[in-house]
């Protein structure tokens, strides 16, 4: 039987995952040469502050021994993945909302320094730098994230917008070689099921000469094209890419909902290698209309919940943080289903996902304490416990960035952050393992 090369064997298994023509499979060993790390892909999911009592753990007796806070319970069922940290000031601690400290390391007050520049941005321009291709070097999502003049996260020199509309979002990423909207032509329809027909028969011919491991990877492929055929049978869905069905529309009405589908927008990306870099923003610093009548909750996250909530002792809060941990949750469940396209283990395997906020204390207005939620990828030093490390001020905040460029591979920090930080220009090494 005739030995099929590991390239070979991707550019099949390309095929019969994506139909996306965006897809460049034989370049991950080439390009990743000049730039390697353990983490191949980075995720930034991004939340409006918090405050402390909600957040922070309890029973605390080692650092991988605590008790979830009501707020963060749903990170139970992930538990093993997470490195929770907090207790980090910024280099402007008093910066209030909108403040670009979150993901640059550098506030309002960083007269004299280079133009800002989010870690999102840094770890891109990076990677392009580096060879590592993908059609979308990094990818903003979040719907109504600069509402009420607010701003998001993210910055290169100006603030950036994230892409609202999670229709525009699939556009972006696979453009023309997906239906996003209206039903396909029946010549489109023929076209596909005769592409899929040949890919099923190589992926059924390659299942016969490859190992165990491989089969089941194929197997579960083969049962993408299976769902896939199904929806062209019947007319319905959107084929998002890799297997996936995402049905994107323009309403950005009700935000929460529009998000949603940016995740599964952004796990179809990530999984498609549309893209390394992938983030998306709840809301603007301004304004977040929550409207989640399931667990009667409505109204504004800033005004009613975090400035009008200390009354209740943010009950309110505390039921929408809960439901932002269950997407969080569901992302990186997401991501540890769906196989890596380069063929190595799961998305999650190989993605840093992080939990990042624009600030500590949403209530008080201050970055005394940053608070981050990382999981996923082979870079982070984790327990079947989970760990929680309070560093107690004695660490800015800017230094785990620094372990999200670390674990793509860049250790060349000029550029990015605080040119003052000397010697304390460091990743976090409790993080790393």
């Amino acid at each position: 039987m005739k030995t099929l090369s590991r390239r070979s064997w991707l550019k099949t298994l390309a095929a019969g995952t994506a139909l996306a023509p965006f897809l460049d499979f034989a370049s991950p060993t080439q390009a990743q040469a000049a730039l390697t790390g353990p983490a191949k892909r980075v995720v930034l999911f991004c939340t409006m502050a918090t405050v402390p009592t909600i957040w922070t753990p309890t029973s605390v007796t080692a650092e991988n021994a605590f008790k979830l806070a009501d707020s963060t319970s749903p990170l139970e069922a992930i538990r093993k993945h997470l490195v929770m940290i907090e207790g980090m000031p910024s280099g402007n601690p008093g910066d209030n909302h909108g403040s670009p400290d979150a993901l640059t390391g550098l506030g309002f007050a960083a007269s004299g320094q280079p133009s800002l520049i989010s870690v999102d941005q840094f770890i891109a321009d990076r990677l392009v730098a580096a060879g590592v291709k993908a059609s979308v070097p990094s990818l903003l999502l979040g719907a109504e994230a600069t509402a009420s003049g607010g701003k998001t996260m993210f910055n290169r020199g100006n603030n950036l917008p994230t892409i609202s509309s999670p229709l525009s979002a699939f556009k972006a990423v696979f453009g023309n070689a997906m239906t996003a909207g209206a039903p396909p032509t029946d010549m489109l329809l023929k076209r596909r099921q005769s592409t899929l027909d040949l890919v099923t028969g190589q992926l059924q011919t390659l299942r016969q000469g490859v190992g165990s491991e491989a089969r089941a990877r194929l197997d579960l492929h083969l049962e993408s094209i299976r769902q896939i055929e199904n929806r062209l049978a019947g007319g319905g869905g959107q084929v998002a890419g890799c297997g996936a069905s995402v049905t994107a529309t323009d309403d950005t009405t009700d935000v929460l909902k529009a998000n949603l589908v940016h995740l599964d927008i952004l796990v179809s990306a990530l999984g498609c290698n549309a893209t390394r870099v992938a983030a998306i923003q709840f809301g603007s610093d301004q304004v977040l209309q929550v409207n989640l009548p399931e667990l009667n909750l409505q109204g504004d996250e800033h005004g009613l919940m975090l400035h009008s909530g200390a009354g209740d002792n943010f009950a309110k809060l505390t039921i929408f943080e809960k439901w932002l941990c269950e997407q969080f949750v569901a992302l990186v469940n997401k991501l540890e289903a769906t196989p890596d396209p380069d063929g190595s283990g799961s998305l999650l395997d190989n993605t840093l996902v992080v939990w990042a906020r624009d600030m500590g204390d949403g209530a008080n207005h201050n970055q005394n304490s940053m608070r981050f939620v990382f999981a996923g990828s082979k870079y982070l030093k984790t327990d079947p416990n989970g760990r929680y490390i309070d560093f107690g001020g004695k660490a800015r905040h800017e230094r785990a960035l620094l372990n999200i460029c670390e674990a793509m591979g860049v250790t060349d920090f000029k550029g990015f952050g605080d040119s003052d930080l000397g010697q304390d220009k460091t990743p976090l090494s409790e993080l790393h393992a």
